[in-house]
Parts: C-alpha cells; structure tokens; sequence
C-alpha cells in the first residue's frame, strides 16, 4: 500500500511539473526559442539581403549590374568591416532567368581581387590574380540551381545552388592619390556582367556610383531581421541541408509562398528571441577569439574549422558549423575560396594589457620592418558595437599606400588611434570616436610565407594615454 501511495505522488508531482506551463506560455516560449535559433541560422541570408536592399532602395542599381564606389570607402559605406584600401564594386546576380556571366579583365594597367558568393556567402570561386583566372583574366559563369543546359567552352562554370548571390570585386590601388584613384576606377569599369543569352552580343555593363550613400547593412536586431528573413525564403529553394529549419520557420510565421504577417503578439516573442541571439552571437565573439600568435591579441578574423567547412560547400558529413558561420557574418560579409592565397586578416579587440578598446584612449601599434606581402598591407578601425566604419570620421586608415606615411630608420611603421593626432604623427594616425568603443583588422594583402611560418610577429596594440 505504502508503495503504491508514494508512486502516485510521484505521477502526481510529474504530472503537475509537466503541466507548469499553460499552452498559451508555450507557444510563446516556442516562438522565441525558435527565433534565436533562426537568427543563428539565418544571419549569412540576412547579411546578404540587407546589402542587397540598400542597393536596390538607395541607389539606381539592380540586378546583374554594378554598384561601386568611385572613391576609397569612408563611414557612409556602412557594410560589415569592409576595406578602405581599395575601389570596392558589387555585382549582385540574379540567375532566375538563367546562367550570368561576371567577366574579369586580365590583369594588365591594373588587378581585381574578387570573391563569388551564392545568398548564403558560401564561397563559389575567387576571381583576379588569386583566383581561378590567375590574373588573365576570365569569364565566371553563375550557374542557377540544378542547371543542365550546355556549358560553351571558355568560361569558368561555377554551380550555385541558390538563384541570387554576389561578386565582392576590389580594385587595387597604387596609391590614394586622385590620379592612382582614378586610374583604379578606370580598369574596374572593364569588368562586365551579362547574361549568357546575350554572350553573342553583350550589352553594356551599367555602373551605379554609391559614393557618399549612407549604405546601412549592419545586422538590425529588431523585427525586421524576420522580414530579410522571410525574403530569402520566398525567393530561394530549400538547400536539403537546411530543412530542418522549414518548421521551425514555419512556428514563426515564415512559410514558402505564404505571406509573413505577425501579430502583434508574435512580434514581441520574435524582438524577445532577436536580442537574445544579439546576445548570444555577441558572447560568442568576445569569448571565441583565436589568437594567431601565441599569447597575442591579434587574432584569427576567421575561424579555422569555419573555414574548411566553408571551403568544402558545408559538405562535410561530419560537420555544419552553424554558430561559427553565424557570429562570423554577425561583423563580416563574402566568402573566400582561397583564404590565405590573395589576402589574410587578423583582428582585434583588446589592447595588449587585455582592455577593451576605448575610443577616447590613444594607443599605437609598431608595425615591424619587411611586412611579408607581396601587395600592401593596412589597419582599419572599426566600430566595436556595428563592426562598420566609425561614423563621422574624416578616415578610417592607414596603409603601406599612403605616400606620407611616416617611417622609422629600422624601416618599421607607429600608427597611432585615438581621439587626436599625437603631435607630429598626424600622417599615422587612426581617428576614433571617443564615446565609442573600437576593434581593428590588419589585413594583408598577397601574404608571403613569413606571415604563415610566423617568423614576422605583428605586436600588440599598446595603450599609450
């Protein structure tokens, strides 16, 4: 009898833990769930989406086109930790309607640094002297999803599994100067994009000028993030490695050719899971660096295992790193085939005592002798909370480029960021904003094997005031 009571405590005791939430609290408690969980997933979809509307709301450009920037980029190119080092083009493509060919000129008077992406940034193939064409130039052909016409003889085919995607084409600079500028822009306007229909005959490649747009692609982590969210949905076919998330999606809302319209209800379950996926990617970056050199502040800008997975088309059977993808392009865009091959980034977030970066400090970085690239190399600071350019300041680098550059006799580089100008050292110096906090990326540009072997050691940044 004893037995029999105390086991039907127990059923009851389960029972009413079971039934501790009314199914009014777990729908909600569902709905935000799953939208954390949507936004880890789909912040590549997201990145992509809001760069491609910015195109298509603020400028004239659309797709199979180019949108470009006829000077180097300052705070109103608001895209994730992007390159002021170099004349940046996109051209967003758009296969719906068959294969797009994206037409790299040889390069001669001048050289492109490109990289191919589909929607979810995965890399297709990079294009410019470390890419597929070795700097002869090439015609890359953007195939849509299970496409089996003929492939004519000539072009690089590249299989994209999603219809859209885009081209991240940098054209190299000499220099800063208005001539070296110009002279940049002028071999860029050589590459082309066409549909192949039109191979025979192509017409001319329409350039949208975006310079001084207020280009805002940083992640919004609101209730639009679901709106990017449902487009890339409605607009592209479900990759098999991905259906998992069609009922998740479908808890919130989203659903193939359905229209996405919350409650208001919903809406706040959707802006509840939003900020706690912010939290989350914003933890995992501050916690998950990977430093480059032992015991250095200077770390990997991408994660290594996120890397060979990207590079082998997520096709690994072992392995689909969802979280690193997603803090990855939480303060990056595009994908690169050949990472270490045409460029190499290291970034950081802490100075060398282990301090967060503070916009109204000055610190210096030595940049030592012989930097091992066969191009140039820069530092770009970056806002620490959009990981965009600061907003409102007259520059946002300094690199091998720059004429004026102030060197020591050992042939090393202080460049120096803060607030103001140390005194004498304006050539070298990095403006901040001094209610902000920063990060800064080195990047490296043709990088030589004395970068990989580490027998070149960048310091870290160093406090100064």
């Amino acid at each position: 009898m004893r037995r029999r009571v105390l086991a039907a405590l127990v059923f009851i005791t389960g029972a009413s833990a079971a039934n501790a939430f009314s199914p009014e609290e777990l729908a909600n408690r569902t709905v935000e769930r799953r939208a954390v969980e949507a936004v880890i997933w789909g912040i590549p979809a997201v990145n992509y989406d809001l760069m491609l509307q910015e195109m298509l709301t603020k400028t004239k450009g659309k797709a199979n086109q180019i949108v470009y920037w006829s000077k180097p980029l300052d705070w109103h190119n608001q895209t994730l930790t992007p390159n002021p080092d170099a004349i940046y083009l996109m051209a967003f493509t758009d296969t719906k309607d068959g294969p797009v060919v994206i037409e790299v000129p040889p390069a001669e008077g001048g050289s492109i640094n490109g990289n191919i992406v589909n929607v979810w940034q995965m890399a297709l193939e990079d294009a410019g002297p470390s890419g597929a064409d070795q700097g002869k130039g090439g015609k890359y052909l953007v195939l849509p999803p299970d496409y089996t016409g003929t492939i004519p003889d000539g072009y690089i085919p590249l299989r994209s599994d999603t219809f859209g995607g885009y081209a991240l084409l940098r054209s190299n600079l000499a220099s800063h100067s208005d001539a070296d500028v110009a002279k940049s822009v002028a071999y860029a306007k050589r590459l082309k994009v066409y549909p192949l229909s039109q191979a025979a005959n192509p017409p001319e490649t329409v350039f949208t000028d975006a310079e001084g747009v207020v280009f805002d692609s940083t992640i919004k982590y609101d209730a639009s993030f679901f709106k990017s969210l449902d487009r890339i949905v409605q607009t592209e076919p479900w990759l098999p490695r991905d259906k998992v998330m069609i009922d998740q999606l479908k808890s919130l809302g989203i659903e193939k050719g359905k229209p996405f319209s919350p409650t208001a209800a919903i809406t706040k379950q959707l802006v509840a899971g939003v900020k706690e996926g912010h939290e989350w990617l914003e933890t995992k970056y501050e916690t998950g660096q990977i430093p480059f050199y032992e015991n250095s502040r200077w770390n990997f800008a991408a994660n290594p295992e996120l890397v060979k997975s990207a590079q082998a088309g997520y096709g690994e059977p072992e392995a689909y790193p969802v979280d690193l993808r997603a803090v990855a392009y939480s303060y990056a865009f595009v994908g690169l085939k050949r990472l270490g091959t045409g460029q190499f980034y290291l970034i950081a977030i802490k100075d060398k005592a282990g301090r967060s970066l503070d916009g109204g400090k000055t610190y210096k970085l030595t940049v030592p002798a012989n930097v091992p690239v066969q191009q140039y190399w820069s530092l770009t600071a970056y806002d620490r909370e959009t990981h965009a350019l600061i907003r409102n300041m007259s520059r946002a680098s300094r690199s091998s480029q720059i004429p004026d550059l102030q060197k020591n006799n050992d042939g090393s580089v202080e460049l120096f960021l803060g607030p103001k100008a140390p005194k004498g050292k304006a050539a070298n110096w990095i403006p901040t904003d001094p209610k902000r906090e920063f990060e800064v990326m080195f990047r490296l540009y043709g990088p030589t094997k004395a970068l990989f072997d580490k027998s070149w050691v960048l310091p870290d940044v160093e406090q100064v005031r």
